[in-house]
Order: C-alpha cells, then structure tokens, then sequence
C-alpha cells in the first residue's frame, strides 16, 4: 500500500474560529481593500476595516433574530458580496452556514433545510425566495427567510440596533476550532444529497495550509481574483476563505455570460476554474482566429506555447524567439481576455489534461491542477510552484496523507478531512476507517515523486462481458476536450464492447457549420447522422481512443441532440455527469449501440 504524507505548514490554534481572520485582518491591516464590490456598474472598494464593521451589525441581528450558537442558516444564493458577508457574519454569530445551489429544485431545498434543521435561509431574489416558501410548510424548524435584494441586510442591521458588539465578541470568541462552520451537502450523482460536516478546523487547516502552499498566487503584492464558481460549491469557497486569510482583494461574480467583460475591469492576478471554462477559452480564441483567417498563426502560437512549456528551462534560443514573437501576436491578446493580470489559476473537479496544462503555462498563466472533495474540504492533493507535473493532480496538500488502498482507491487522512456525515452514521462508518482514513470512493496512482494520478471512479468502473474493467473518465476527458464536443458519456456494462453518448458544444457547432457548408439554420438533431459531423466526432473519438487499451475503446458511438447541463439534470452544480439519470433517459439510445 503506497502513502505519502506532508505535514503541515500551519498550526492551528486552540481557540477561535473562521470569524477571527475578518477581525484579525481589520486590526493588522486597517486599510487594505478585502473586496471589490459591483454597485450601480462600477467596482468600489470595501477595506477590511469597513467588512469588519459590517459582519458585526449583520451578526448583531441574527443574534436579536434568536439565532444562537450552533444554529444552521441556510444560504440560497448566486455569488455575491452579501454571500461572502453573511458567511462570516453567520460564523460570527456562533451559527453554522448552510450553502443551498441556486439550482437546486424545491424538492432540494426541502430535504437540505429539513434535513440540516435550519432555523433561517438567506434568499437572493423573489424566485428564489418563492421556492422557499413553496416548501415552507414542511419546514417546522425554520423561522425566518430574509431576501437579500431588498432588505437582508439593512433589516438585520436595524433589529441589531439594541444588541451590543459585545455580544458578537462573546459568541465569537466562544467558538473552539473543533465546532461546526457548515454543513455542505454534496451535489451527488446518485441519491439523496449527504451534509458533510466541516468545522472551523477543517477550513482553517486545508485553507490555511493551501494558502502557504501557493504562496505566490495568494500573498504576491496586489494578489485579487474574480469568484464566479458558485460559493454553494467547496472550491469556491475554499478560495473565498482563502482570499480573505491571505487578504488578497475578492470579487464576486455570478454570470458567465459576462464573465469576460467584467475579467477585462476587475483585472484580477489569479482566478479558479474548472477544465469546461479553460476549455472554452482556448477553443474560443482557436474559433476566433480561424474565423478571422489567422488559423496558422493561431495552431503555429499553440504548438509553441506546448513546446516551451515542455521545455521548460531547457528551451533554445530558437524557441524563445518564437515564443517571444508569438507572445505580442497571440498570448498577451489570450491573457488580456482574462483581465491581462492573470498569472495563475487553480483547477479541479475535473481531469484538465497535459496539453492544456502545457498550453497555459506557455502563454503565461500556470494553471495548478488539483483534486479533492467535500470531504477534503477542497483540494487535498495540488500542483504548486516548484512543485509541478502536468498531467497529475499534483502532492499532497502540507498537513494531508493520501494513500492507495489494494484496489486502486485514494484513501485521505488530516485536519482537513471530515469527520462525520450530518445525522447519518452509516454513510460516515462506510466512508472513514477506525484510523481516520476517508475512502474517496476514486482510483489513483502515486508515482515514485509523490505525485498523484487519477485513473477512475471506483463505482463507475464498467466491466465488459468479456471481463475487462473500463475506467470510462480517462476517454470522456479526452473525447470531450474536441471543441465540437459537449460532453461523452462511455457505456457498455455487460457488453461486448464500449461505446459512447456524445453531445455537440452549440456554440462551437454554430462555427463549424461555415466551415463545412452547412446551412446555418440547420440543427443538431437534423445533422445527427450527418457524414460531416460524424467524421468530425470519430477523430475526437479516435483521439480518445489512444488513451486507453484497444479493449476499452470506444468501438461505437451516438450523437445526442440533448445538452447536458445542471439545468436539464443531467450534470450536477460542479458539472459532473449524472450517470444513472442519463442511462435512465437515454436506454433506447444506448440499446441501439448493440
């Protein structure tokens, strides 16, 4: 059984809990911007001083609300500066948060409230809000639902008006490292969502030591970033805590649609990510350029970005000048898309792959890829300055063990890690060890340096009828980073061989209509079966198909005129596929593959 551990950069102390860094931060550096703010379309400025002040008078109110220590507060909100501020006010408080997806139907709603007791939730807007209410009746523990774009905040403040600051101090400062911070429920691809409980430790050792980790991108002078992976997900607010620890300025943002724009004022140094984003920011300045009739320059600037990064400190004169050259034509015009500041991001929830990762790098933005769950609190396992090998995962995060149990399983240990499910013993006996290790439930592999490779999912493991086991992750990535490809989706339990559901990319597939001659009003269902695309399809599957053994490629495949999204059910919020439910609605497309 192979094990790495790392230990910790961090300590963490007896007392105190998450709240203590917004009041440590206001005394140490009065004047420092914690946050950029979008109000009436312009950017201002809220300097730890001025946060302090206002996570006090928001906790002064929940406090005259009869909110007490322990008390669960649900948030059900898109990526807002209020999301951030009622997270440290609620922790401030002594209470426990609550993060709810925006997207989460009625149903979801009612099972996280009621399973996790939440005696108030924080709403965005009217819909949300009206979702609450739909359920309320089933809901006997919930006494208060406060609407943020009215007067969350404002009415908070006006009850606590009779409670002193003292009272915040006293709850603060009775919080112990061990007590809960929040409940979040996992998005789940199978069954009822389960509450993972994480306390003020386990935030404060995985963010703490991530932190120190990646030092440069956190702590460098002027570090900022531009949140807009949902808060409701642990790697955003890994980051959240984390920008406020390192005190490094903090927006929020919630629409991608005008992500760009906004990256162009805020201008941050560091952003976090998943591959899906990554991905379609190169393959929209690929569209770009061959649209505008500079493919060459583009597919010229790419393969040398690639080469440079491989090359490291080893490149030759010749490809630093071309590297140089390109870096006026193509890579500074990427990077000015991001905001022009951006020299880092992180990565997760998902595999990014060695090209990319390559790719990045050599345009000027290092992109550290990592893994981790729930349960980990986030990242448990990343890629680091100096500490760098695309195409895994990266080290053990300081203060955190991996281990690879017989069958291939990722085991984690540390102060990170959870402890416990919310009131579901089973589910956490199943899950952590008499020793404190947490099966993942992922297959890996550790290599001779320490660095983590993830190979599959354990309960996504396909078995052929011919008795060979198919991880079908490592195709679906490489399938799915074709730019005409949406999702993939590998099947074949129980058969003879392995096939694949595939969904187009719409805005892509819009592009590479005119490049084919095909009529711009033609859909995806009418070209499913269309010689074009379908050839098109077979390279991204023939791409995929050199990734694995000639066993476990993709012998067929179906091209879906459905997209997969959160919206429709078929991915979950942090963009994994739902399999059962696919499989489910998609049987009849799948039995004609055989």
């Amino acid at each position: 059984m192979r094990e790495v551990a790392v230990p910790p950069l961090t300590t963490i102390a007896d007392s105190g809990g998450l709240a203590d860094i917004v009041f440590t931060n206001a005394v140490e550096a009065p004047g420092a911007t914690a946050f950029r703010r979008k109000i009436d379309g312009t950017w201002r400025e809220v300097t730890t001083t001025q946060f302090r002040a206002e996570v006090v008078e928001v906790a002064k109110g929940l406090v005259a609300k009869g909110i007490g220590p322990g008390d669960r507060v649900g948030i059900l909100s898109a990526n807002c500066y209020e999301w951030t501020l009622f997270d440290f006010a609620i922790w401030a408080a002594g209470a426990v948060s609550v993060p709810i997806y925006v997207t989460s139907s009625a149903e979801q709603i009612e099972w996280i409230m009621s399973d996790s007791g939440a005696v108030a939730v924080v709403a965005e807007n009217g819909a949300l809000e009206a979702k609450v209410e739909d359920v309320r009746g089933k809901l006997p523990a919930l006494e208060h639902v406060w609407r943020i774009d009215t007067d969350a905040v404002s009415g908070l403040v006006s009850a606590g008006q009779g409670t002193s600051d003292d009272v915040v101090t006293e709850r603060r400062t009775a919080v112990t490292p061990d007590d809960l911070a929040t409940i979040i429920y996992t998005s789940g691809t199978t069954g009822r969502p389960k509450g993972v409980v994480l306390t003020h430790r386990n935030l404060l050792s995985a963010v703490g030591n991530a932190v120190e980790y990646l030092g440069p991108m956190f702590k460098s002078e002027g570090a900022s970033t531009l949140l807009f992976l949902p808060l409701a997900h642990v790697f955003g607010r890994m980051v959240e805590v984390g920008a406020v620890m390192a005190r490094a300025t903090l927006g929020h943002w919630a629409d991608v649609k005008t992500l760009t724009d906004n990256l162009a004022v805020f201008r941050p140094t560091f952003i976090l990510s998943v591959p899906y984003v990554l991905e379609k920011v190169y393959n929209g300045a690929r569209q770009k350029a061959h649209a505008g009739g500079k493919a060459k320059i583009f597919d010229a600037a790419a393969a040398t970005a690639i080469a440079f990064s491989e090359a490291g400190d080893r490149a030759g004169l010749g490809l630093k000048l071309k590297h140089a050259v390109f870096d006026r034509l193509v890579y500074s015009k990427l990077r000015a898309a991001l905001g022009g500041q951006v020299a880092h991001a992180i990565s997760g929830g998902a595999a990014l792959g060695t090209r990319l990762t390559h790719f990045f790098r050599g345009v000027g933005i290092t992109v550290f890829e990592g893994y981790g769950l729930t349960e980990s609190t986030a990242a448990s396992v990343v890629n680091a300055p100096g500490l760098f090998k695309p195409g895994t995962v990266g080290k053990p995060l300081p203060g955190t063990a991996v281990r690879i149990a017989p069958d291939g399983e990722i085991q984690l240990r540390g102060d990170g890690v959870f402890t416990r499910y919310w009131q579901n013993e089973p589910a956490t006996k199943e899950a952590i060890d008499g020793e404190g290790w947490f099966s993942t439930g992922d297959l890996g592999e550790l290599d001779t340096d320490g660095f983590l490779r993830i190979t599959g999912r354990k309960k996504e493991i396909l078995v052929t009828s011919g008795g060979k086991n198919v991880a079908p992750s490592v195709i679906e990535d490489r399938i799915a980073a074709h730019p005409l490809v949406g999702q993939a989706l590998v099947v074949g339990d129980g058969q003879k061989y392995v096939a694949a559901l595939i969904t187009i990319d719409a805005d892509y597939f819009t592009y590479w209509k005119t490049t084919v001659g095909k009529a711009p009003s033609a859909t995806i269902a009418e070209l499913a079966e269309d010689p074009d695309l379908l050839a098109e399809v077979q390279r991204a599957v023939d791409d995929g198909n050199q990734a694995v053994s000639t066993a476990e490629s993709v012998r067929k495949f179906r091209i879906l005129a459905t997209e997969f999204n959160p919206e429709n059910g078929y991915l979950t919020p942090s963009l994994k596929l739902k399999r059962s439910v696919i499989m489910k609605d998609f049987s009849e497309e799948v039995s004609s593959l055989y």
